[in-house]
């Protein structure tokens, strides 16, 4: 019964921790910012200076809370990163889970031209990495559409 208790206050403060974290990566300025450096990834493997991934680390750690709430949620990037919360929280099994993974293949695969200092096909790997993230972002930001759209008519209906 205490173990029930105890798992049920951590999945709270988990899913409190994740709802701020998503309320100000809802941002565009983070969304965006994010993706732009996402090439940072590379960095330690063509360098091979491990202490170059902690600065990375550190910065995708923080740009997802280092920007305040957006005014709205209407741009895409906002939707975006809600949708992606909501995707996560019902551990959907749809085609924004194999597009994802399709992303982080192409991530691993420019890491790897990046180690065997192959610049070209690094930069169209993770490219095309960030190209797919888009379109993931257009799928899961459709799943926050939906949800806003449910949620109306539910009220409309209350």
């Amino acid at each position: 019964m205490r173990l029930r208790r105890t798992t049920a206050n951590v999945r709270g403060v988990v899913s409190q921790v994740r709802r701020a974290v998503f309320a100000r990566h809802s941002h565009p300025l983070s969304a965006w910012s994010r993706l732009a450096t996402m090439p940072l990834v590379l960095v330690p493997f063509w360098t091979r200076t491990w202490s170059h991934a902690v600065f990375i680390a550190v910065w995708f750690l923080v740009n997802p809370v280092m920007f305040g709430r957006p005014r709205s949620t209407r741009s895409f990037a906002s939707r975006a990163m809600l949708g992606e919360e909501i995707w996560m929280t019902e551990k959907r099994r749809d085609a924004a889970l194999a597009i994802d993974a399709l992303a982080s293949g192409l991530t691993v695969g420019a890491a790897v031209a990046a180690w065997k200092r192959r610049p070209v096909v690094a930069a169209v790997s993770i490219s095309l990495s960030m190209a797919v993230i888009l379109e993931y972002w257009r799928r899961v930001a459709d799943i926050y559409d939906d949800s806003r759209t449910e949620k109306d008519e539910a009220n409309i209906s209350a």
